[in-house]
């Protein structure tokens, strides 16, 4: 059992993630605050991610897909692509993560074991639609899905986001409602201007391709948008995590929130949840993904709130994943799971009605 693990640790994981490897230590503030309650449009709750959050993002997604509008896929596969036919007949974590992990990378990444299969896949998801661990799948009709997929990603080879494609179809997305892309990219969040040079799938895995992503995730899913702004004018609020986690559930202690002034002073925002992928979290390149993407800029001017959750590195866990192969734990798709009971208790906390401040009794006057 020990080999087993040790093996996946670090065989399995550097196929995971070898190419989002270092080691920049951002540290927070002394204190983080309290995640806010806004009054956000519980309703209109959205989500994307690259690579790990990508998997991630699609597992949220149909998890809560009576609340949830839409999906920004970039170089991710279908639902439950990882899942092991083995880790569900001998349910036991040490050798079940271990056979996940390896069809992991080469299935949902690799296909050296042969391509997802969606139709499988969908078996699997009306499974815990029936058991009630997840949304219905009708809800899925009423989606926009958008996905990418780079011409120069080595990570996550182009017929795993085609089967994500399929997937989306066979559960019944309408094919108007999904945009599949096809790019200049690497392995990155492509933007119109800023991070790395186009094709490269390298540190921090956001790439100027004079291509705005976030724009084209964000007007697919919620229709046509304002321009952005020209600079980002709200707060980017760094929150405690621990109280919406607890240890070995692979969060780290502290994210992020983007709120725009108006949605300060206006309940009714819509959340947009944004992914980041393997060893991009704040804590290995900074603000980069949440600063520098555009979704920002974008919320500004369109009432949303962005929402940047974190996960920390660990030794089940070196490269800062999101947990879409069951390191915490094998039953990780549904709506217990516990990476996504965390994300979901986030967004319901910024859909929770603002405290209004109480005025302070005024002082006597004394004679």
């Amino acid at each position: 059992m020990t080999f087993l693990v040790r093996s996946w640790t670090v065989t399995q994981s550097a196929a995971l993630g070898s190419v989002l490897c270092w080691a920049l230590f951002v540290p927070g503030p002394a204190s983080a605050d309290a995640l806010p309650k806004l009054g956000a449009a519980l309703s209109q709750t959205s989500i994307s991610g690259l690579s790990s959050g990508a998997f991630m993002a699609g597992q949220l997604e149909i998890a809560h897909s009576e609340n949830i509008v839409g999906a920004g896929i970039v170089a991710g596969g279908p639902f439950a692509c990882a899942e092991s036919a083995s880790a569900r007949l001998f349910p036991y974590w040490a050798t079940g993560v271990a056979q996940n992990a390896i069809q992991a990378a080469q299935s949902c990444m690799k296909t050296t074991l042969g391509e997802p299969e969606p139709e499988k896949l969908l078996a699997r998801a009306r499974d815990l639609a029936e058991d009630g661990d997840i949304d219905p799948l009708s809800a899925l009709a009423k989606h926009n899905i958008y996905l990418y997929s780079g011409d120069k990603d080595s990570t996550v080879s182009r017929p795993v986001v085609a089967a994500a494609k399929n997937f989306y179809e066979l559960a019944g997305v309408p094919e108007g409602n999904i945009s599949y892309v096809e790019g200049d990219g690497g392995h990155a969040f492509i933007t119109e201007e800023g991070g790395a040079a186009c094709g490269l799938s390298e540190t921090p895995f956001v790439s100027d391709c004079d291509y705005d992503q976030a724009r084209a995730i964000l007007g697919w899913i919620y229709g046509p948008l304002t321009p952005a702004a020209r600079k980002a004018k709200g707060d980017f609020v760094v929150f405690d995590q621990e109280e919406f986690t607890e240890a070995g559930e692979g969060l780290a202690d502290e994210g992020v929130v983007y709120i725009p002034a108006s949605c300060r002073e206006t309940p009714g925002c819509r959340v947009h949840v944004a992914l980041h992928g393997c060893q991009q979290s704040r804590a290995r390149v900074g603000g980069t993904f949440i600063e520098d993407t555009g979704y920002a800029e974008l919320a500004d001017t369109n009432r949303l709130i962005i929402l940047f959750p974190q996960i920390a590195s660990s030794v089940v866990n070196p490269q800062g994943c999101w947990d879409w192969w069951g390191y915490t734990g094998l039953d990780y798709l549904g709506k217990d799971a516990p990476q996504i009971r965390a994300l979901w208790n986030m967004v319901e906390r910024l859909a929770e009605p603002p405290v209004e401040e109480t005025p302070a009794e005024s002082s006597p006057e004394w004679e």
